[in-house]
């Protein structure tokens, strides 16, 4: 009796929460937010992984054409070949001498 009461009183200070309709229609609001397999958390926090990735992506793809120029270069320059040889491998001509150079003061810190 007193759950009666209280419900006739609060319909009465609120009459929407008495119509059937809305009721029904704020029960399916709250399922799709937050109940749901795809509720909007989830399709937020997946919005935002999607955002990340494409970001990767787009990175990973510049990194891709500007290696594929670099070895179209090494490929069709003698010059090119020589100079990345020099800078990557160390690689020297009969007769030269290479110094490796170390930054002492990088280290000590």
């Amino acid at each position: 009796m007193k759950l009666k009461a209280a419900f006739t009183q609060l319909t009465e200070r609120y009459p929407l929460l008495g119509n059937k309709y809305f009721l029904t229609f704020f029960g399916f609001l709250i399922w799709l937010l937050f109940l749901d397999g795809n509720n909007l958390v989830l399709q937020y926090t997946e919005r935002k992984e999607l955002t990340e990735l494409r970001k990767q992506r787009k990175y990973y793809q510049e990194q891709i054409k500007n290696t594929r120029e670099k070895l179209e270069a090494i490929n069709t320059s003698e010059q090119t070949l020589e100079q990345y040889a020099r800078e990557n491998y160390f690689m020297k001509k009969e007769g030269e001498e290479i110094w490796t150079l170390v930054d002492t003061t990088a280290s000590e810190n």
